[in-house]
């Protein structure tokens, strides 16, 4: 049995972001794991291909997982710094962690998460950082869409 680490666990979103990326998407992925390593639901953003603006990483991820009753000790591992829309939803329902792949390029909610007690990790992860800075140069206008400041290239 491989030992559980944030890195492995990123392993499962890099994957996801990567096919994000393969549909013409945004390369953000997400999985929710369980306290013990089960995988219960992984995603990728979807706001391109689904034509739905709701359809981050973490929100594909927490749909995938299904209905839970107690979310205190799941893990959401994400392969960017969670935006403000995917830290309400680990807040709202009460994820225990988040092991975020990088903050370079986007740092959102997780410093604010951690502040309100969920055990964030950020592993500034290589893969996670190149992957976001390519997309970032090669489609600036659907990133900027993204996040919220498309107005920032209309300037």
């Amino acid at each position: 049995m491989k030992q559980l680490t944030p890195e492995r666990l990123l392993d499962v979103a890099y994957d996801e972001a990567l096919r994000g990326l393969a549909e013409g998407g945004i390369p953000i992925g997400a999985a929710l794991f369980d306290a013990d390593g089960t995988l219960l639901g992984r995603g990728h953003n979807r706001r391109v291909q689904s034509g739905d603006p709701s359809m981050h990483a973490e929100t594909d991820a927490f749909r995938a997982a299904g209905r839970r009753r107690d979310y205190r000790g799941t893990v959401m591992v994400t392969t960017l710094s969670p935006c403000w829309y995917c830290s309400g939803l680990v807040r709202q329902f009460g994820i225990g962690a988040v092991v975020v792949g990088e903050s370079q390029t986007f740092s959102g909610g997780h410093k604010w998460l951690a502040g309100h007690g969920v055990a964030v990790t950020v592993l500034e992860d290589r893969r996670c950082i190149d992957l976001m800075s390519r997309f970032i140069a090669e489609h600036p206008a659907l990133w900027h869409e993204d996040i919220g400041s498309a107005d920032d290239l209309e300037a």
